[in-house]
C-alpha cells in the first residue's frame, strides 16, 4: 500500500482490545462537537450483504474455507471503499472517516489461518489510512474480557489471539513504510484512559487541525 487515505483512520486490535467500545466513545464525543466536522464511524466486515456473510461465518452459523473467507472480506472492503457512501467517498467530502478495522486485520487473521500470500496479494491494491491506531492488550486479559459474551465468535479464543497479537506486532512496521502513521494504544488501562490517548492521536490529525482553528490544513483525499 502507498497511496494514503486522507482524513481515514483505522483502529485495530485483537478480539477484546476494545476498538468497537472507543468508536462508539468517539462517536459520543463528536455528537457534542460544535466544529461543524462531520463524522463517519463505520466498521468490517461491513453492513452490506458481502459482510452479512462474513458474520455468519464468524458467529459459526456457516462454515467457510479460510481461503474463500480471505476473498470474501477483500470484496467486502472494496465495496466498504469504493461503493457509494463509501469511505473514498466520504473522505474525498471532508469528513473524517474512523473504521473499526481494516486491511490489516485481514493481514493478520487470515494470514494466520491460510498463510500470506493470499492475503497480500487481495489487499496490497488498497490504500493506507492516514492513521492507524493499534490497541495493544495481553490476550489472556483481552479474552477475559470476552467470557461475558453468549457466544464465543470463530477466532475468539487465547492460543488464536495470542498468534494475533504477535502477527499485529511483526506488521506494523509495513504499514509505517507506507507512509500511514501508527500509534499504539495501551488497551489495558480503563476505557477513559483509552479514549484520551485516542483523541491526543487524532488531534495530530490536519482536519482536527483545521477544524479546531489550529494552523493544519485538510489535505487532498489521496496522496
Amino acid at each position: 500500500m502507498t497511496a494514503i487515505i486522507r482524513n481515514f483512520v483505522v483502529f485495530e486490535g485483537g478480539d477484546g482490545s476494545g476498538t468497537s467500545t472507543q468508536l462508539a466513545l468517539l462517536q459520543r464525543r463528536f455528537r457534542g462537537d460544535s466544529t461543524g466536522l462531520i463524522f463517519h464511524p463505520t466498521c468490517e466486515p461491513t453492513g452490506g450483504p458481502v459482510g452479512a456473510l462474513i458474520r455468519s461465518a464468524l458467529k459459526k452459523e456457516i462454515t467457510l474455507h479460510p481461503l474463500t473467507l480471505a476473498r470474501l472480506f477483500a470484496a467486502d472492503r472494496a465495496e466498504h471503499l469504493y461503493g457509494p457512501g463509501g469511505v473514498i467517498e466520504r473522505c474525498g467530502r471532508g469528513g473524517l472517516v474512523v473504521s473499526d478495522r481494516y486491511a490489516l486485520s485481514s493481514l493478520v487473521y487470515q494470514g494466520i489461518e491460510c498463510g500470506d500470500e493470499l492475503p497480500q496479494t487481495l489487499n496490497a491494491p488498497f490504500p493506507a489510512p492516514e492513521l492507524l491506531l493499534f490497541f495493544d492488550i495481553d490476550p489472556q486479559t483481552a479474552c477475559g474480557r470476552l467470557k461475558n459474551r453468549p457466544v464465543l465468535e470463530l477466532y475468539e479464543h487465547l492460543e488464536f489471539q495470542q498468534k494475533v497479537r504477535e502477527k499485529y506486532l511483526s506488521l506494523i512496521g509495513e504499514y509505517q513504510k507506507s507512509g500511514c502513521r501508527v500509534e499504539i494504544i495501551n488497551a489495558s488501562k480503563t476505557r477513559e484512559e483509552v479514549a484520551a490517548g485516542v483523541w491526543r492521536a487524532l488531534l495530530k490529525m490536519p482536519i482536527l487541525k483545521a477544524e479546531s482553528g489550529g494552523s493544519g490544513q485538510t489535505a487532498e483525499q489521496i496522496r
